[in-house]
Formats: structure tokens, C-alpha cells, sequence
């Protein structure tokens, strides 16, 4: 859909400065001395310079509809990058993007992505306040989100506790804050909050398999194994895939030594 709108809204912009273009144009091209109008007979012995604003009018506004369509298309490759697992192409396309039309909100959400991909959290965290400016209002979820994680992994623990916490309140069937909130509270010893965070996103979607294990490790760090034990064979209950039931298993077994 963003494609299309873009599209059209260039598309548009083009023939709107065509039209523009070929009626100034024709307008001094028809400029002719007349006798009594001072005004129009000095335009029209100007008419060469007329010519040539309006060729460099033309001309700026072909650059800057090139402009943005080079940064679309950094955009849109940027995009197939992440698809495609290319992180590093992916953060280099859209930050040509960005340099190229640094006011527009999905280059940066793009940008961001891709920093997130490589672990750049302190790079993160820098752009927070461009991309504040940028939105206009309130981070949207998953931007606040990034920049939550990335506070945490910088161990900023108090300011993505705030983060997150906002997050919660904002949209309670959101289940990354939860599972982010559990993992700063259990690094900060706190195993009791931190359950609760955890079940939290289990009361929501029971098949979290994030959440299952962030709750069984808070409690394994908090000296209840029985329980940890009993969160992974809840599991069984659940229609969780292979890959997730090999890490149960395996969890099961380090907590049952």
C-alpha cells in the first residue's frame, strides 16, 4: 500500500511541475511590448532571463523529485535486504535513505531495524531523539521497543524499565515489554516481579515460548527448581514445535542436575 501511495504522490508531483513548467512557458513566450503597461514591457525584454528562472525552477524541482525517488528505492532494497538476511547492506541502504530524505519516518524504522539486527544499541539509542522529532509524537511500539532493548543490553536498566512499562500500559496485549520487563527485573534480582511479568505474557498467549523459559529460569535463579521444573513440563499442554520442545527438554535436564 506505502508503495502504491508513494506512486501515485510522485507521479503526480511530476506532472504537476510539467504543467506548471509548460504554462509558465507559454506565458512568456507571449510576453509582448505594449504601449501604457510599463510593467508587461519590461517582462518582455526580460523574457530571456524568465526563460531561464523557470528552466532553473524546473530544474530544482526534478532534483528534488529525483531525491526522493533515490531514497525509495535505498528504501525498498534496504527492505529486501532484511528479508534476505543481508544486515549490513540493509542498514547501508537505508541510511543513504535517511541522508536523502532525513524527514521521512518509515527510512528511519528502516535504519533502525537494521541497527537493531547488528547489535548497534548505543547507535540506537543516539537516533532516539531524531526519530522522536521525526514521528512527531510518541515513539510507535516496536520503535520504543528497540530503543527499550537497547538501553538494556547498554545496562540502563531504570530508564528501559520506563520504557517498557509505558509500553504495558499502552497496549496490554503487546507481549515483547512483558517479556523484556521479566529479564531486566531477573537481572536485577527482583524474581518475584519478574514472574509476575512473565506470567503476565503467558495470561495472554500461553504458547510464549520466550516467556515460558524467562519464567522458568527466574525461578531456577530464585532457588525454587521444583517449580522451574514445573513451568517446562507444563509445556506438554501446550502445542509448542519441535524446536521449542528440544529446548524445553533440554532446559529440563540442566535444571534437574
Amino acid at each position: 500500500m506505502d508503495q502504491v501511495r508513494f506512486i501515485f504522490w510522485e507521479l503526480l508531483k511530476i506532472l504537476g511541475v510539467s504543467f506548471i513548467s509548460l504554462l509558465a512557458v507559454k506565458s512568456a513566450a507571449g510576453l509582448k511590448p505594449a504601449a501604457g503597461n510599463v510593467l508587461v514591457s519590461k517582462l518582455a525584454r526580460a523574457r530571456l532571463w524568465l526563460n531561464a528562472l523557470i528552466l532553473a525552477l524546473v530544474v530544482f524541482g526534478a532534483w528534488n523529485l529525483g531525491y526522493d525517488i533515490a531514497a525509495e528505492v535505498y528504501y525498498r532494497v534496504a527492505l529486501s535486504d532484511a528479508q534476505n538476511s543481508r544486515p549490513i547492506k540493509s542498514y547501508l541502504n537505508a541510511l543513504q535513505a535517511v541522508v536523502l530524505r532525513p524527514g521521512v519516518l518509515r527510512y528511519w524504522q528502516a535504519l533502525e531495524s537494521a541497527k537493531f539486527t547488528l547489535g548497534q544499541w548505543q547507535s540506537i539509542v543516539d537516533d532516539g531523539a531524531a526519530l522522536k522529532r521525526v514521528a512527531g509524537q510518541d515513539l510507535e511500539e516496536v520503535d520504543a521497543y528497540r530503543l527499550a532493548v537497547s538501553l538494556f543490553f547498554l545496562g540502563r536498566d531504570d530508564e528501559a524499565l520506563r520504557l517498557v512499562d509505558g509500553l504495558i500500559g499502552q497496549n496490554r496485549f503487546f507481549l515483547p515489554p512483558y517479556i523484556l520487563k521479566g529479564h531486566l527485573l531477573t537481572a536485577q534480582r527482583n524474581y518475584g516481579e519478574a514472574e509476575r511479568a512473565f506470567q503476565a505474557a503467558l495470561e495472554v498467549l500461553p504458547t510464549d515460548q520466550g516467556a515460558v523459559e524467562g519464567l522458568a529460569h527466574a525461578y531456577f535463579l530464585e532457588g525454587n527448581r521444583q517449580q522451574a521444573l514445573k513451568v517446562l513440563a507444563d509445556t506438554s499442554k501446550f502445542n509448542f514445535n519441535r524446536e521449542a520442545q528440544s529446548r524445553f527438554e533440554a532446559l529440563e535436564g540442566m535444571y534437574a542436575q
